[in-house]
């Protein structure tokens, strides 16, 4: 099974989403979708990615009704996202001595998300970081990278996925 992501012309970021016969809002990275990423570039990775595990914060949601592998988020969870390092684009514990984004956020962006199988197999340093599919924020601004929906429709789009299911970014 396949989610489609299908980037808007204006502005860059905004999309729509497609799964499971429902259309849903969508937004991607502040500079649209790319064939190219590279880190620090703001763009959405274009391709076909597996969805690898669903983190959560449980102290402020139940956990996802999904197929996919389930953990709950913890408050030393990060994402290194600097390339020189050997855990680059990898799950990382803070406090780390390189660069790495905090999992663990006050703003509820990450408080139900999906690692997706970007540069993870290999991976190529540069070639882009912690890119999930995440709760969107209230005024669906754009992500740095990522893909992001309403948190309602994010519990709803789980609730369908299963280890094969994967997202394709066009």
């Amino acid at each position: 099974m396949r989610i489609d992501v299908i980037p808007d012309a204006k502005p860059a970021y905004a999309g729509k989403l497609l799964w499971l016969g429902r259309t849903y809002k969508c937004v991607l990275g502040r500079t649209g979708a790319t064939a190219t990423k590279h880190e620090g570039d703001g763009a959405t990775p274009r391709g076909r990615f597996y969805l690898r595990e669903v983190l959560y914060r449980a102290d402020r949601l139940d956990q996802p009704n999904t197929l996919l592998p389930v953990r709950p988020l913890r408050s030393t969870d990060g994402w290194c996202d600097a390339p020189v390092d050997p855990n680059y684009n990898r799950a990382v514990t803070h406090p780390y001595p390189a660069s790495a984004e905090k999992l663990w956020r006050d703003d509820g962006l990450y408080d139900l998300m999906v690692i997706l199988g970007y540069n993870d197999t290999p991976v190529v340093p540069g070639a882009g970081s912690a890119i999930f599919f995440h709760i969107a924020a209230p005024d669906f601004g754009p992500t740095d990278g990522c893909v992001a929906v309403a948190g309602d429709d994010l519990f709803m789009i789980l609730a369908g996925c299963t280890p094969d299911t994967q997202i394709d970014i066009t």
